[in-house]
Formats: structure tokens, sequence, C-alpha cells
């Protein structure tokens, strides 16, 4: 019988995966931690167990994400179960959680009260951003809207699976679940679709992942435009609108938000020095 050892050093010489991914598809296959690998590396798994992770690191090497192979993927420190229904979470969005969190840097924070404060997080997908700020706030109340019911199923799964009550999921094409001016909130933050159809980014891992959560046809900007143009009918004055975009697309979003009427807009760069996500406050 072939060790745990041997089995993962058979599969980074034999393919382009790097021990960390081996490592984390073995755990998973097994059901242990690597912790759990290396201290009892000579052990050996049964045939069925060394089938099942051979096929996972066919399906790695093929391209399939790492995060949907394992089924979850950490976010804001969060375990989270993710599927092929929804986006997998990003370090970058990390910074808009920032953002929001501590509006840096933008005149008119103090006017949000400190408790009771609303928040609607549009295409919550896996409830990544609307998760994370209720872990943060607690006595904010959250709610997470998406189009996909599968991707609604992720969400609430990911709310129970860490015991966060603070947030409510829903059902809505952005904000058709609402009534203008009878629903408001505080804070609307979103991560919407902004990827242009033909962009080469859509090559690579990135191609598993689900379309409608990536593209915005025809042009990569419509759901950004719809989003702009309506927040101010969901949002209570001095309310605050956070939007992650690509990162060729904050002038358009700047100017966007200043047709319409936001003040304070402003534009935040992420973690590899490209501007991603644009916040404005509504007069």
């Amino acid at each position: 019988m072939i060790s745990i050892q041997s089995i993962l050093s058979l599969a980074v010489k034999s393919s382009n995966l790097t021990s960390l991914e081996a490592e984390l598809l073995l755990g998973h296959v097994l059901g242990v931690s690597r912790s759990y690998l290396r201290a009892w590396h000579e052990k050996s798994p049964t045939e069925q167990q060394k089938q099942a992770f051979e096929s996972l690191v066919s399906r790695r090497c093929a391209g399939e994400p790492l995060a949907y192979l394992v089924g979850t993927k950490e976010f804001w420190s969060l375990p989270l179960v993710v599927s092929k229904s929804v986006l997998i979470p990003r370090p970058e969005t990390e910074c808009l959680v920032e953002l929001v969190l501590n509006n840096t840097g933008c005149r008119g924070r103090a006017s949000l009260p400190p408790e009771g404060i609303r928040v609607l997080d549009l295409g919550t997908g896996s409830g990544a951003i609307a998760l994370a700020l209720a872990i943060e706030r607690p006595q904010w109340k959250i709610i997470g809207i998406d189009r996909s019911n599968a991707a609604l199923e992720i969400a609430v799964l990911n709310a129970k699976n860490n015991r966060i009550g603070n947030v409510q999921f829903m059902q809505s094409d952005w904000f058709s679940c609402f009534e203008a001016d009878k629903t408001r909130f505080d804070i609307i933050v979103g991560n919407p679709p902004y990827i242009h159809p033909n962009d080469n980014h859509l090559e690579g891992d990135i191609r598993y992942e689900p379309k409608e959560a990536l593209i915005s046809l025809p042009d990569g900007l419509q759901d950004l435009k719809k989003i702009i143009l309506e927040a101010p009918e969901y949002l209570v004055s001095k309310g605050w609108l956070f939007l992650e975009h690509g990162f060729d697309q904050a002038v358009f979003v700047r100017n966007s938000m200043d047709v319409v009427g936001f003040r304070d807009v402003q534009t935040y760069k992420d973690l590899a020095g490209l501007d991603r996500t644009t916040i404005g406050r509504k007069p």
C-alpha cells in the first residue's frame, strides 16, 4: 500500500499542482487536516480513496478551481461552502468589506447611526459580503439578495454553518422585490457582474464559474448602470453606495455616480493596486 507521503509526492511530480493544492485535495478525500497528513504521513489510504484523489488531481490539472473541488473557500476568516452556483469569494472583495466597515476618508460617516443600520447586499452569491459585515456588526440588519435560488441556498447554508443570525436572504433581480421610496437602506453594497463578454479574463479557472454572475451584457456596464441609477430610491438621505467594479471601469462608475447626484464619490484600489471599488453618498 502506498503511503500518504508517497501519494502527495507523486501527485506534485506528475502534475502542475503545488504541494498545498495536493494536500488540500487529499485532506478533503480523507476528511482530515493538513497537519494530520504530515503527522501520519506513513499511513496508507484505501484504493478507493486513492482513486478519488487521482480524479480530483486530474480535474484540478484541467483547470477546475480548487474551491469547487473541495467545496469550501475562506473569506474574512469565515469558512464558506461554495458550489458552481456561486462565484468563488476573492481576497480583493475583502477590501470592499473593509471600506463598508470603516468608510475610510469619507465625509458624512457620522451621519449614519451606530445601531440599527440597514444594509443591502446586491448579488450576494455565497453570502460572503453580507456574512462578513454581519459578523463584524451584529447590531446591523443585513439583507442579501440574488436572482439565483441555487445561490441563495448556499448563502443560507453559510449563515447557518457560521451561526450568523442578523442577515436575511431573499430572491430578487436587483431591487425588484422592494417598493421604491418605501424600503430604505443606510448602505447598499454590491459586487455585480461587470465583465465584458469578450474579456480575455474569462479564460483559465474562471471559465468554471457562473457566467451570469460574471458577465454583464452587452458591454460589461449594464448592471453597474442599473444599480447606480436606481440605488438613490432605496437609500436614506446621506446613505452610501459601495460598488466593486473592473479595474478599467472606475472613471465610468464615478461619472455615473456624479450624474445621478451622489456626493463624496471616490475610488479605492484593491490589494494589487488596481482601481476596484467606488463609493458615493446620497445627498
